[in-house]
This record gives structure tokens, sequence and C-alpha cells, in this order.
């Protein structure tokens, strides 16, 4: 039986990094966004070059009719979910200094980058523990893709720093519960990627990766990501559930 991973936001972006690292693994894919199908199309054609099931789950992980619905399409689709990766999130509308952001904007950042992927991990480990419970030898994991944010202070974008520090946590949160069911769950946090959410500041960090911002003097890829949640999901790091990868190119490594 092929194994089955849900990426959240997965048809672009970081999101789209993991699904095709997956797919050419062997796994098959449920990818969510919040676009129509029709213009998700290009992606699903890519991953399905793999050879593997691919469907489209069309709903914001801010909406808990959404959530439902989603796990219930992957539920008959598939039948079985075995890699839940929480990567879906949203950078707030307007970058404002924390003395004049709004509280509209922490709600509306909370809701989809925390209390979204809380509850659908929620959802999903409950499944997953049913299928434990049926079989033993089911192998599951859970992913949060947060952000270097997570300790990092922007203070002008304090609202996605609070977000994805709350992720963490949950990672924490999940991992202690889960333990018992040996269902893993882990944090990767990634640091400058080139996305479209990153797009709009290009020209800066170009300026701050030559002048020395990464150990490694480059941009990070969805690719780069993609990878390190490839290890997890394939079981390589089975004694490690609460931890945190770093995929930063040294850009949080301490230096004199």
């Amino acid at each position: 039986m092929r194994r089955v991973a849900f990426i959240t936001g997965g048809s672009r972006g970081i999101g789209f990094g993991i699904a095709a690292q997956l797919a050419e693994a062997g796994f098959d894919i449920a990818i969510n966004g919040v676009r129509p199908a029709e213009a998700v199309t290009e992606a699903l054609t890519e991953l399905k070059k793999y050879g593997g099931e691919v469907i489209y789950c069309q709903g914001d992980v801010a909406s808990p009719e959404a959530r439902k619905r989603m796990v219930s399409e992957i539920r008959g689709h598939f039948g079985a979910l075995h890699v839940l990766v929480n990567n879906a999130g949203i950078a707030p509308k307007e970058r404002k200094d924390i003395l004049e952001a709004s509280e509209e904007s922490f709600t509306h950042l909370l809701t989809t980058n925390l209390q979204g992927p809380y509850f659908l991990t929620q959802a999903l480990a409950n499944w997953m523990i049913e299928q434990q419970v049926q079989n033993s030898d089911f192998k599951g994991c859970i992913v949060n893709v947060s952000s270097i944010s997570a300790t990092v202070a922007s203070v002008n974008r304090g609202e996605y720093c609070v977000a994805k520090a709350g992720l963490s946590m949950a990672t924490q949160l999940f991992a202690a519960r889960l333990g018992e069911y040996n269902i893993p769950v882990y944090e990767v946090r990634p640091g400058v990627i080139r996305t479209d959410m990153t797009a709009g500041v290009t020209e800066k960090y170009d300026k701050l990766i030559a002048d020395g911002l990464m150990v490694q003097k480059r941009w990070g890829e969805a690719g780069d990501v993609g990878k390190a949640v490839l290890a997890l999901a394939q079981g390589y790091f089975p004694y490690s559930t609460g931890q945190v990868i770093m995929v930063d190119g040294g850009l949080t490594l301490p230096r004199l």
C-alpha cells in the first residue's frame, strides 16, 4: 500500500516543493489551497508525473467547515493518511510596526497560521490514532512548517512571529500527546526562502545575503525545505519527536 501525504498550501511555494519531493519518493498526495481547482491544474499535472495519485482539496484552513470537508475528501478518496504537513500560511496584508498594527490583522494571521493547523492536526491525529489501533504496522507522522520568525523578532510583522511561535509550541504539545501512539510530530523552521511571499523583498534580501546574513550565501529554495520534510516523512528521525529542523542556511547560527 502506498503511503498518503496531505500538504496544506501545497499548490505553490514551499508547499509545492514539499509535495514534489514526497510525490517523487512514491507518496500519493493530497494538496490544499484556497484557489479554485482550475488555477492549480499545472501544479497537479506536475505532481502526477511521478506516477502516484494526486487530489486537490480546495478550502481555507482557517474555516472549521473547510477543514471538516477536506478530511472527509481524503478519507473518501484514499481511505488512509500517513503524513500531515501543516504548511499553509499567510503574511500580513501590510507590514506595520507593532505600535500601529491592527487587531484585525492579528486575528486574521492567528486564525490562519495557528488556529487552523492546530485543529486540523487535532482532527487528523485522531484519525491516525484510529488507524494505529486498527493496524500496528501503521506509520504516521505530522510536520509543522513554521519559520525562523518563531524566535527571530520582526517588529513590523509581530502577528506573524506570534503565530509561528505558537505553532512551535503546538508541535511540542502534539508530540507529547501522540507519543504513546508512536506518531512523531516535528517542526521544520525555514529561513529566507525564495517564494511568492518573499518576492516583494527580493532586493532587500539579495543585499543582506551578499553581506553575510546567512553562513551559506544563497537564498533557500522550496526544495531545500521539501528534502527536510521528506526525511522526516520517510522515518529517518524515528527517535526525535518534538524536535526542530532548521532549514535556514545558518542564518540563526550564533556568530562573532
